[in-house]
């Protein structure tokens, strides 16, 4: 179900969390993937383990804010059957705890860079009008959050561009979706609870946020990712996929 065989695909900040099990979901269904991320170590990490299970990936350093880089990558690497724009920086805050600077590094990530490697990458996709483009928003970008003013901010505008771009090109044969997830225990939340008082009571009250009563897991993002990258989606575009574990349903 839902085979890659014979697709290319690049995904971004793929050397950890939910970019590395996306990375390896693909692999796994035939996909040759490019694995890119600013994370040497991680990134090459991920090939390792793609190349272990006899799968195809090659590792790419890059950073992608930096818009020459990315095209450099998109000249290099040619058309793409499938864009993952997962690569996202976050922050913790209101708006009087953020800075000017917070907000504008957030937005260089969170929201440039998903327009560097779109605009970069999506010619090579309309010339052979054939390409599926996915987004990593957030549940944050459907709904508010407290504490997180900057990160939502951008992760609403990420929904906005997956919209325009999805009606931009209908029908020229690129899909552009964006999946939401909600909580999930990334290597970075992890991390995050660390910093607690009480780690497995933070813990718990994370996965109480959402309405299944626990975290979703990096490859359930990635099972998401692989249906909208696979050709049995074919009638999905414009689409905010909630993999928020019931977080947004009584919003």
């Amino acid at each position: 179900m839902f085979d890659l065989t014979g697709k290319v695909a690049l995904v971004t900040g793929a050397g950890s969390g939910i970019g590395r099990a996306i990375a390896l979901r693909f692999a796994r269904a035939g996909a040759t993937v490019h694995v890119a991320d600013l994370a040497e170590a991680g990134g090459k990490e991920t090939v390792a383990m793609i190349s272990a299970a006899d799968g195809r990936a090659e590792f790419t350093r890059l950073d992608v804010t930096d818009e020459t880089a990315v095209n450099a990558l998109a000249a290099k690497t040619g058309a793409l059957h499938v864009l993952v724009n997962n690569a996202g920086i976050g922050h913790v805050g209101t708006i009087l705890q953020a800075s000017g600077d917070d907000l504008d590094r957030l937005y260089r990530v969170n929201v440039r860079g998903v327009f560097n490697v779109s605009k970069a990458f999506l010619p090579a996709m309309l010339a052979r009008r054939q390409g599926s483009i996915i987004n990593l928003s957030s549940v944050g970008g459907i709904v508010g959050i407290r504490d997180r003013l900057v990160y939502c901010t951008t992760k609403f505008a990420v929904v906005g561009l997956t919209k325009s771009m999805a009606l931009d090109h209908a029908l020229d044969g690129v899909r552009v979706n964006c999946i939401c997830p909600g909580r999930v225990e990334t290597p970075f939340v992890q991390a995050r609870l660390k910093e607690y008082p009480d780690p497995e009571k933070a813990y718990r009250e994370m996965g109480a946020t959402q309405a299944i009563g626990r975290m979703g897991q990096p490859d359930e993002i990635a099972a998401a990712a692989h249906y909208l990258a696979s050709d049995e989606s074919a009638l999905v575009t414009g689409s905010a996929l909630m993999t928020d574990g019931g977080w947004s349903a009584g919003k």
